[in-house]
């Protein structure tokens, strides 16, 4: 599963990393710790649309935007049920009430540096970080959603709420000696497709992209253990990424992807 990662770079810079336009309106932030329910930068592709709000099926825009973490589906009474749906698992989302109009036609990437995960000792959970060893976004195949309430007395939500969900996935070689599932990160060959707004989850060219990272982008990768205090929202920081000492380790992985040699 995935149910925290870091984002930190600027706007800008994945703004032109994943080639699209910024319109974040200046409301992101760098985080080291984003959480479930938090506002997170997406990446989408949809028709522009004119003042009667008429799509233009001859071209796209490629927009970063801001949405709230956790899918709220348009069919829902209450928001509140976006808390339990920050993940989508990829083998059922076509079928999945929740996510099955989303799959369809609103995909989006969600940029992260790197993702923690937990992995579950006899006595405690230690968390490791994942991402690019070259530095480069990770890009997590991701879902959106459009809720608007019937009643709104308190006019709580004027122009409703969008919300959005991660896609997970089987874990890949090595990654699965941390956690059995991991976000499903797309290969920058795969954007262009997944973001497609006219190709539907029954194409070819997306349903394949709903198989798990191939062995090459994992081998991409480096995962390092770092401290416990990231398993605290209210901890927010570089020191969250920095590699555990060696000695603090308790049940150290054998992996080929930990990042350089342990710190001493």
């Amino acid at each position: 599963m995935c149910g925290r990662y870091a984002s930190i770079k600027a706007p800008a810079d994945l703004a032109d990393e994943f080639r699209a336009v910024d319109a974040t309106d200046g409301a992101a932030t760098p985080d080291y710790n984003v959480a479930p329910t938090k506002q997170i930068i997406t990446v989408v592709e949809r028709h522009p649309r004119d003042e009667d709000g008429t799509p233009d099926p001859d071209s796209t825009e490629r927009t970063l935007r801001m949405v709230r973490w956790g899918l709220v589906p348009s069919w829902a009474k209450d928001p509140k049920a976006g808390a339990r749906m920050i993940n989508a698992r990829s083998e059922s989302v076509a079928t999945k009430p929740a996510f099955r109009r989303a799959v369809n036609a609103r995909r989006c990437l969600i940029p992260a540096d790197g993702w923690f995960e937990w992995q579950r000792g006899p006595e405690h959970k230690q968390p490791y970080y994942t991402h690019y060893a070259d530095g480069s976004s990770l890009a997590m195949a991701g879902l959106w959603e459009y809720w608007k309430p019937k009643d709104d007395p308190d006019n709580e939500y004027p122009n409703g709420l969008v919300t959005a969900a991660v896609l997970t996935t089987e874990a890949v070689g090595p990654l699965a000696q941390v956690h059995d599932r991991m976000p499903l990160v797309l290969p920058r060959s795969a954007w262009d497709a997944w973001l497609d707004p006219d190709a539907g989850a029954d194409a070819d060219s997306v349903a394949a992209l709903l198989a798990p990272p191939s062995p090459d982008l994992v081998a991409e990768l480096e995962l390092r253990p770092v401290s416990p205090r990231v398993n605290s929202v209210r901890n927010n920081g570089p020191e969250l990424l920095e590699p555990l000492r060696a000695e603090d380790v308790r049940e150290p992985l054998q992996l080929d992807l930990l990042a350089g040699p342990n710190p001493k």
